[in-house]
């Protein structure tokens, strides 16, 4: 078959998308819910080819052909052992070509109604690509800012919940997009995030307005494709405006599991010594060896966030619509309201 687009239904009519591709392209990116079954493995790919390279095409076909029917009778017999005669997958790998060629015939020999996606991985990535760089993002986009620990990602978390759509990037980046905010088991790959983001895209409704976070173009390691950044740096704004002590004390929480390592707390300070002065990086060191951490989240908000943040804001002023006034954030289900009352304000 054939991908018409990155959200394509006829993808559902399969019980299993089976990537047999090696692991490590298979870990960089693959088609959401799609199984790994390589026909290959890493070290036998590299092997493969590099007698394709050095010996002969025709050698390396034959040891390819021997992997592959290894490497399939395993599946046979282990992950794919439970399939009824009535099973039906869709096979891929790079290009469309020998490896899923060879799979599907061995599962088509056996009986199972087995498809082929035309053009394999790359043409997925393709599709992808224009969806993420090209765009447009169909739906109006309203992009919801405010200072550093003015809790966004909770409020678009429950602006979700009430209906509204939302596009959360840090979360699909897997990071919360600040000097403290890497999150344990690491960023996805650039491709892993672009094809997610596309699928997101794909997904809205365009006649109702969707939610993003207020982002620069990257959030830690990954970069904001240029359709979303586009849409972003055009879209209205609603500001939070939430006194500092409030926000330090949301940080404190939601910023657990960089307090409770030590070593990486101090590292983080360490590295901001560029743009301070001695002694108020030391002054910030103290109050993280003394876990005052609302202390230190609101000095590091007043001396290193805020005044960053006047600087970024101040270019999309004009942007600004709206501004909810927060006096604290225990209660976001209520922030969120009020985010939703001012979105169904604007005029978009």
């Amino acid at each position: 078959m054939k991908p018409a687009c990155v959200a394509d239904p006829a993808f559902a009519g399969f019980d299993n998308i089976i990537d047999v591709r090696a692991p490590a392209e298979y870990a960089e990116d693959h088609l959401p819910g799609a199984i790994n079954l390589p026909v290959l493995d890493d070290a036998e790919r590299i092997e493969v080819g590099t007698i394709y390279k050095q010996v002969s095409p025709f050698d390396a076909r034959r040891m390819g052909a021997a992997l592959v029917a290894a490497n399939a009778a395993r599946h046979l017999a282990g992950p794919l052992s439970d399939r009824g005669g009535g099973w039906r997958p869709l096979v891929y790998c790079w290009r469309g070509g020998q490896r899923s060629g060879s799979f599907q015939t061995i599962l088509s020999q056996i009986g199972w109604r087995v498809a082929r996606l035309e053009g394999g991985y790359k043409a997925w990535r393709g599709l992808v690509v224009d969806r993420v760089q090209n765009g447009p993002v169909a739906a109006p986009v309203v992009v919801l800012d405010g200072n550093t620990g003015s809790a966004k990602t909770a409020i678009l978390h429950r602006l979700a919940m009430r209906g509204v759509q939302v596009i959360d990037l840090e979360g699909l980046a897997r990071h919360r997009g600040s000097l403290f905010g890497a999150i344990e088991g690491g960023q996805p790959s650039q491709k892993w995030f672009e094809s997610r983001l596309a699928i997101a895209i794909e997904g809205l409704d365009p006649g109702r307005p969707v939610m993003v976070e207020a982002e620069s173009s990257r959030i830690g390691q990954i970069s904001v494709p240029k359709a979303m950044w586009q849409a972003i740096c055009a879209a209205p704004r609603i500001r939070l405006d939430v006194p500092v002590a409030a926000r330090a004390a949301y940080s404190a929480r939601d910023y657990a599991d960089v307090v409770a390592d030590s070593e990486r707390l101090a590292a983080i300070i360490a590295a901001l010594s560029r743009q301070h002065p001695a002694e108020r990086i030391a002054t910030w060191q103290a109050l993280a060896e003394a876990g005052a951490w609302v202390e230190l989240a609101e000095g590091l908000m007043r001396d290193h966030y805020d005044p960053r943040y006047r600087k970024h804001r101040s270019r999309y002023a004009q942007r600004e619509r709206a501004v909810v006034a927060l006096d604290d954030l225990r209660d976001t289900d209520a922030a969120a309201a009020a985010v939703e009352a001012a979105l169904a304000g604007l005029r978009l």
